[in-house]
């Protein structure tokens, strides 16, 4: 909203309009001729004054509407910066903030929640069979079907590379042993289409209950241990 009026407003109206607009109350029994400027009464003021008023008033709203135009731009920026490039996913440096908030919040409430920690298996040989674009639609394929398959309450991160992170809230280990699970099958319940190509998509991964013993990133890792864990077991299986 404009502070500044027509050019030739009486400078009483203009000083109740941008005193209303900051919040204060202005009399409206107060004869227009007493009002005050610095110590000036209105008819002393002259025209030119009158105009530098305007303007300042017009400035100081010109002001207020540019800081809220970078206020937007810098959550615009700051969301994006939590953002993985590829993915619809928070980056890395963003689950493990969120990581840390849902450490604090068990630790204060007594809250359970788990981390899983997932990896594409075989990522590499898409993409030396097919290119670099076969294995970002697969990782693309992953993260849309880790979205689909979690609740709002639960976060979902791509930790880098080939590998994905899942908090949990309200789920213990056992909970969240049963929920990876449940996860990696509707992964890998269809296969990835790329072109006239078709293959299937494996899915390892492994689960840490976050405590707060633990920091974040030791969560992170040692979630990725058991992932890896996992991982050799079906190999040698």
């Amino acid at each position: 909203m404009k502070v500044s009026g027509a050019p030739n407003e009486p400078f009483s109206a203009m000083r109740r309009r941008a005193l209303a607009q900051a919040g204060a109350q202005v009399r409206a029994s107060a004869p227009a001729d007493s009002t005050e400027f610095l110590g000036i009464g209105e008819t002393e003021l002259t025209p030119a004054v009158r105009g530098a008023v305007q303007t300042l008033l017009t400035e100081i709203d010109d002001l207020r509407g540019e800081v809220g135009r970078l206020k937007a731009r810098l959550a615009e920026i700051e969301d994006l910066a939590d953002r993985d490039a590829l993915t619809p996913l928070l980056n890395r440096r963003a689950l493990l903030r969120e990581l840390s908030r849902i450490r604090t919040f068990a630790q204060r409430y007594g809250s359970p929640a788990s981390l899983v920690y997932f990896d594409l298996d075989d990522l590499k040989g898409v993409n030396d069979r097919l290119g670099h674009a076969a294995g970002d639609a697969a990782l693309k394929a992953v993260a849309e079907r880790l979205l689909a398959n979690v609740r709002e309450s639960d976060i979902v991160g791509r930790m880098g590379g080939d590998e994905f992170a899942v908090i949990l809230a309200q789920a213990d280990y056992a909970t969240a042993e049963a929920k990876a699970a449940s996860l990696a099958r509707a992964i890998e319940a269809e296969p990835l289409r790329f072109g006239d190509w078709s293959a299937p998509l494996h899915i390892s991964w492994g689960v840490r209950e976050i405590t707060q013993e633990a920091e974040p990133e030791t969560l992170v890792a040692e979630a990725d241990a058991a992932m890896y864990a996992r991982k050799r077991g079906r190999r040698s299986a």
